[in-house]
């Protein structure tokens, strides 16, 4: 009985420790739709979709306009697009369930990141790979501390942001520190910085 109450202790522990509380949320999307087919397979840019993330804090969800510029001639009947063609028609949003969420007490403005070079898969991963998306960081405070205290491997130059697949020609960690330097990079690590 004690070893069953410790080891119930120690999952609990385990699985709401900061690092893995939300690691691996998937889920279900009132629309089927896969990132894999989309981003991967047909290569569409993320920033086709989420069109916000160079100018504004937060990606935008795609309206509903934007599926229907490819739908309204590819699987125009299709039962799995019924949401988005009756989304299309009323006006009304589609119910999408956010993944990757941040508490209300952090600031983080995506723009201010992606224009430094920071890649949606230091973050995100690749969810060009991804038939439903799934949260693979912990996105927690010592993750982004980690990447504030040493951004260099997580950066690239802007134009390949959002090129998931990317691979630099060079290290990395070198091509960090030049970007670094010729944008003078100083990521806050005290408390402000993220907490306003």
């Amino acid at each position: 009985m004690a070893v069953m109450a410790l080891g119930g202790i120690g999952a609990y522990v385990y699985f709401s420790h900061p690092l893995v509380a939300d690691t691996g949320y998937s889920p279900v999307q009132p629309v089927p739709y896969s990132h894999k087919l989309h981003a991967g397979t047909l290569g569409i840019d993320c920033y086709y979709c989420h069109n916000t993330v160079f100018k504004a804090a937060h990606a935008a969800i795609p309206a509903t306009e934007t599926c229907m510029n490819c739908h309204v001639r590819v699987k125009p009947q299709s039962a799995r697009l019924e949401k988005v063609r009756n989304s299309y028609a009323t006006g009304e949003p589609i119910p999408w369930i956010q993944i990757h969420k941040l508490p209300d007490y952090v600031y983080f403005n995506h723009s201010a990141h992606i224009n430094a070079g920071v890649s949606c898969v230091s973050c995100h991963g690749r969810i060009d790979q991804m038939m439903e998306v799934k949260q693979v960081k912990p996105l927690n405070m010592g993750f982004c501390l980690d990447c504030h205290r040493n951004p260099a491997p997580n950066l690239r130059p802007v134009e390949f942001v959002t090129k998931l697949g990317w691979q630099p020609d060079r290290d990395p960690e070198e091509m960090g520190r030049e970007i670094i330097a010729a944008k003078h990079i100083n990521p806050p690590t005290n408390c402000s910085g993220c907490h306003r």
